[in-house]
């Protein structure tokens, strides 16, 4: 099932998705999808990014072949980092590039939604605690990162987290096929098979620290082949079994 967050005129909502139309649903959908309404044509609404997180955790170098692309060892346990929430932008708002960097990347991720409170949880338990599946694109300033030795600032810039363009929930995320397309050239092809901790064991490890709330995002990690974005870049991100992201890049003014 395809949930979305959707604006009509001044009036923004979840609903089901279906091929043409929208269900609008009561409320937020974790606590139960309960129709409100008839249904509304698709071409009606502007999708929004599907969520309004308290948190955006995501993990560094959790594909295999992300770190032997440079030569790294695979982490002993996840790293962790987060991205401040106003980073997120809807598909097919701008990616803004900043003035005071002069090296910005993409790096395709999948993304999980938190649907129930989750804190001190297994592996075995998290699926429970899952609501579903979206798509990110984790942009970086690397310049910037590499300069402050940590990663805030760099993965902070407001805009730089597309998200969407809904919620995938009937989604096996253990070996589905990830891919970017910059300027309809593949730079980044791989499977989340080649995850390092998979979704449930991330979801183990983040709970053991902090709590997670309905509608937070975890960001995966990303494959290989990150590379710098420019003005007027064209970025499209697919995840087999939950659709395509797409958004573009503009100076900032």
């Amino acid at each position: 099932m395809k949930i979305a967050r959707v604006r009509q005129g001044d009036h923004t909502f979840f609903g089901i998705l279906e091929t043409e139309h929208i269900v609008p649903l009561v409320g937020e959908p974790f606590a139960g999808l309960e129709p409100a309404g008839e249904p509304i044509d698709i071409r009606s609404v502007e999708i929004l990014a599907p969520v309004v997180p308290s948190k955006i955790v995501a993990v560094g170098l959790n594909y295999r072949d992300h770190a032997a692309e440079f030569g790294m060892d695979v982490p002993k346990e996840p790293l962790l980092f987060l991205k401040a929430p106003s980073t997120i932008i809807d598909p097919g708002s701008d990616i803004i590039y900043p003035t005071i960097s002069t090296h910005v990347e993409f790096e395709a991720e999948m993304a999980v939604v938190i649907g129930r409170q989750a804190r001190s949880i297994t592996a075995g338990e998290a699926s429970d605690y899952i609501f579903g599946y979206t798509i990110a694109n984790d942009i970086t300033a690397r310049d910037l990162q590499e300069r402050d030795g940590q990663w805030t600032r760099a993965k902070s810039f407001d805009t730089f987290c597309p998200l969407g363009p809904h919620i995938e929930t009937e989604l096996d995320p253990i070996a589905v096929e990830i891919r970017l397309e910059q300027n309809g050239v593949v730079r980044q092809h791989s499977s989340t098979a080649q995850m390092v901790f998979n979704v449930y064991e991330l979801m183990e490890f983040i709970c053991a620290s902090m709590t997670l709330f309905p509608g937070d995002v975890i960001l995966t990690g990303t494959p290989p082949g990150v590379r710098p974005i420019s003005v007027g870049d064209s970025l499209v991100v697919t995840i087999q079994g939950i659709g395509r992201l797409a958004n573009s890049v503009s100076q900032e003014a």
